[in-house]
């Protein structure tokens, strides 16, 4: 496995991060602790969850499944580099979601219960809250760090400007700040090259790009059509009106002799700000196919082809649409 840094930070995470929204809804428990053992077994520190995954509101499903894989020892949770999220409705009531001092301390007690852990490694705003000012968050935050319950704190789904607004007040208030941004970027969807992925190079967050398969699409969705693989009505529609591009994708993964799936991760790892993928096995040879991606290495004549078949923004803003 290899390892970097998580952007300016000099915590080492490897370079794909185990993503387990699919622990309770796809995976079911004794699935998700072998593919978390199988996970370390192949040297990934690195897992993402959220307070609001299970799709059962309030139970966080998915953070009592880690947590009970914690709770057989062994060193799991010493050696997981964990993190989870804040911002999701957690409950009917008007202060059990968004980012106020009040609901970030409820939840993040909250998720430390139900992960069996005295602490977060990653604690993640999962999206802008544009009604709570930064210096009620970060003052929370702060307090957080300071008790010891958090170790360093992220952001996902922020715009380039948030990331700016964000990382200057803390600076202002001599804080760290930020450490990561946990955006929706893969070959086919790239707006985040505008603004988004320069801000984070800038101020030195790691970025954790979520569905770097496109919900599936960019991992041979077509073939596995064929095979009589069942999808469901909206991933069959999504797949009709992107049916050129895909049949593109998929005949060049055939000259390049790889599987898509691995060269859509190998596509994302090789821009220098991403710091790992987050990658969301249902199962263990799932898991174990996604290493594949740690030895291709893409060409200038393959990035140009891949380019061609999906289109950026243009590059950076302002010149990918002004001069």
């Amino acid at each position: 496995m290899e390892f970097t840094q998580l952007g300016r930070t000099g915590l080492k995470v490897s370079r794909l991060c185990l993503g387990t929204m699919n622990f309770g809804p796809q995976s079911d428990e004794q699935t998700a602790f072998a593919i978390m053992d199988k996970a370390l077994e192949l040297g990934i520190n690195f897992f993402d969850t959220a307070n609001v995954y299970g799709r059962k509101k309030g139970e966080g499903v998915t953070e009592q499944i880690v947590g009970r894989w914690f709770a057989q020892g062994g060193g799991r949770r010493e050696k997981v580099v964990m993190a989870t999220k804040v911002y999701g409705h957690m409950g009917d009531w008007p202060n059990q979601r968004l980012l106020s001092a009040l609901n970030i301390r409820q939840s993040l007690e909250g998720s430390l219960k139900r992960l069996q852990t005295d602490h977060i490694d990653l604690y993640q705003m999962h999206h802008i809250d544009r009604h709570t000012p930064w210096e009620e968050i970060w003052q929370a935050m702060e307090v957080l760090v300071q008790q010891g319950k958090v170790i360093y704190v992220g952001s996902s789904n922020f715009a380039g400007w948030h990331i700016t607004q964000a990382q200057e007040l803390a600076r202002a208030r001599h804080f760290m700040g930020m450490v990561s941004e946990q955006c929706l970027y893969n070959l086919d969807a790239r707006m985040v090259e505008l603004e988004v992925l320069p801000a984070c190079k800038a101020y030195g967050l790691g970025v954790l790009p979520w569905s770097p398969l496109g919900g599936g699409l960019l991992g041979g969705v077509l073939e596995k059509i064929e095979k009589g693989r069942s999808a469901s009505d909206e991933v069959k529609k999504e797949v009709e009106e992107k049916r050129p591009k895909l049949e593109a994708w998929e005949k060049y993964c055939k000259e390049l002799g790889e599987p898509p799936a691995a060269v859509a991760l190998a596509w994302v790892l090789r821009n220098p700000v991403v710091t790992a993928p987050i990658i969301g096995p249902r199962t263990v040879d799932q898991l174990t196919g996604s290493l594949r991606a740690l030895e291709i290495r893409l060409d200038e004549a393959a990035l140009k082809k891949l380019d061609e078949i999906f289109p950026g923004p243009g590059g950076e803003a302002p010149e990918a649409f002004a001069w």
